[in-house]
């Protein structure tokens, strides 16, 4: 018991559609409705009566979790799918349906940026109330304060009303606040998103200090790469319940099958119901990973073979395959053909079943999904048959080659280039070194 620091069970949360929420009223205004509440209520019998009702969503159902101490949790799913009402609920901004959840420890939340400051207030203050409002004591604020500061950058607006910050300040000084402040449980949601590159590899890498540190983490987020990489658990929720719990690598792997449609193999035993014509049947296409990876866990250092065996109807046919490859974007990634296989090389084919491999090195393809089209070609010039959609994969990230940073990827593609770094001529002095700048400086 005592190594649990969240339990939740049978959570369930409903939102009613269509109604406003109830708010505070003044004395007159509690007087003015009760005589009009009467024909408020007989306005709302007739729009029942036709059938309009307020409609109520489920955001959670029956989920239930445990969360050890020191254990950093990511959760993932598509929008929607009820993780910013779960962390709602167990930061205690909201009241489940029914169900429970018990948190055992001091909980720092970064739900919504800027959550939790005052407008008017300054950045000083804000540090203060935020930190009292998460239970933390004046002088453990003090002692952290300077740090918090130097860590938002924010020092020469330190004593500014916030209501002045740009976005990114006000996201800088709230994660500094929740990350500083020593609180058993850290809950952040997928706000970090806002921040730019440099403040995001900022933010992951505070997290890994934290994770280091023994406090436990629930880390909502739709970057995957950072999810295998930061967490030591992932949790995969769909429609408010829990589809997937396990190991980081697995669960994203189990993700995106569902994200992507997948058509990883294509098979026709019997030549009269294969795709093609007179000259040519196709019998397989089939997307092979290499170095013992599965088909579910490709990521941009797995080598491919795309594997097409076929009939060819017609002897003394020349055929070339050629294949087109493209992102989710319908941009042609690349394309190639098999001209260049010297077995067969302009030569005629005699009738009969072939193989023929196209080999896509590791550390080229970004991560992304992607649908492969496929040509058959004779004599170099006729198309003879087009398979549009022959394979439709996902490749994940390598986390391996990220380096601490998780922002996006830019490119169609993602080579590993070969890259080197050599000392020219060392700077042996103090002497050596301020001669240098004096002659770039202007």
């Amino acid at each position: 018991m005592n190594d649990i620091a969240i339990r939740v069970v049978d959570l369930a949360k409903q939102y009613r559609i269509g109604r406003k929420q109830e708010c505070y009223k003044t004395l007159g205004e509690t007087l003015s409705q009760s005589f009009t509440v009467p024909l408020r209520k007989l306005r709302s019998a007739f729009r029942h009566s036709n059938g309009h009702r307020d409609a109520r969503i489920w955001a959670l159902r029956d989920l239930s979790v445990e969360v050890k101490r020191g254990e950093v949790l990511g959760i993932i799913g598509r929008n929607g799918a009820g993780k910013s009402t779960l962390l709602k609920i167990l930061s205690r901004i909201t009241e489940p349906t029914r169900g429970y959840a018990d948190v055992h420890g001091s909980v720092s939340s970064l739900l919504e940026v800027g959550i939790g400051f005052h407008g008017e207030l300054s950045g000083r203050e804000n540090i203060y109330l935020n930190g009292a409002i998460l239970g933390m004591r004046r002088n453990e604020i003090a002692r952290n304060f300077d740090e918090i500061v130097a860590f938002a950058e924010i020092d020469k607006f330190i004593d500014t009303p916030v209501k002045r910050y740009s976005s990114g300040m006000y996201l800088r000084l709230a994660f500094a606040v929740a990350a500083h402040l020593q609180s058993e449980i850290l809950i952040v949601d997928e706000v970090l998103a806002v921040g730019d590159a440099q403040f995001q590899k900022k933010c992951i890498g505070k997290m890994n200090e934290i994770r280091s540190g023994g406090r436990t983490i629930l880390f909502v987020s739709h970057n995957l790469a950072a999810i295998q990489s930061l967490c030591s658990r992932a949790l995969w929720m769909q429609d408010g319940r829990a589809i997937d719990d396990g190991e980081p690598g697995a669960v994203v792997a189990d993700y995106l099958k569902t994200a992507t449609m997948f058509v990883g193999n294509k098979v026709w035993d019997d030549p009269g119901e294969a795709p093609g014509g007179d000259e040519v049947r196709l019998r397989s296409i089939r997307l092979i990973p290499e170095a013992d990876t599965s088909v579910d866990r490709m990521n941009t250092g797995t080598p491919l073979v795309i594997e097409v065996q076929y009939w060819n109807l017609k002897p003394d046919t020349q055929l070339n395959l050629g294949i087109a490859v493209y992102n989710q974007e319908e941009i042609c990634v690349f394309s190639s053909h098999s001209a260049s296989e010297h077995t067969w090389q302009r030569k005629p084919l005699p009738c009969g079943l072939f193989r023929t491999e196209c080999h896509i090195p590791g550390n080229m393809l970004n991560y992304g999904g992607y649908r492969v089209s496929l040509l058959v070609i004779k004599d170099s010039a006729t198309v003879v048959h087009r398979e549009n959609d022959a394979l439709v994969f996902q490749i994940q990230d390598n986390v391996e080659d990220r380096n601490g940073w998780y922002g996006k990827w830019t490119g169609v593609i993602r080579p590993k280039l070969y890259w080197s770094t050599e000392l020219l001529a060392p700077l042996n002095s103090r002497d050596e070194v301020r001669d240098v700048v004096d002659v770039y400086s202007f």
